[in-house]
């Protein structure tokens, strides 16, 4: 009794199939990563730049300086206790039995 391959299929072919070499339809983790890491860079840059600013003497704002700074810090912060998530629960995958 002979087996037929199911139709569409065959043993030399399946990396032809479409539906195998689709690409993902939205962005990837790498693309949200590193979406993530340029927006705290940004928040940094901007503090960094209102603080040398108010320190040079060109600009008396000191209150938009200090949120810009908690603004840079809440970022960094947000993005450091997502990382650890990350973190945790691919070592929860490495933990798990195969």
């Amino acid at each position: 009794m002979a087996i037929s391959p199911i139709s569409g299929l065959s043993a030399g072919v399946p990396a032809a199939n479409p539906l195998l070499r689709r690409e993902p339809a939205g962005p990837t983790f790498a693309d949200a990563l590193s979406d993530a890491v340029g927006r705290v860079e940004a928040f940094h840059r901007t503090a960094e730049a209102r603080t040398e600013r108010f320190l040079a003497g060109e600009s008396e704002d000191l209150h938009g300086t200090i949120l810009a700074t908690q603004q840079a810090e809440l970022a960094f912060e947000l993005f450091l206790q997502v990382r650890n998530k990350v973190v945790q629960a691919y070592q929860e995958v490495m933990r798990a039995p195969v």
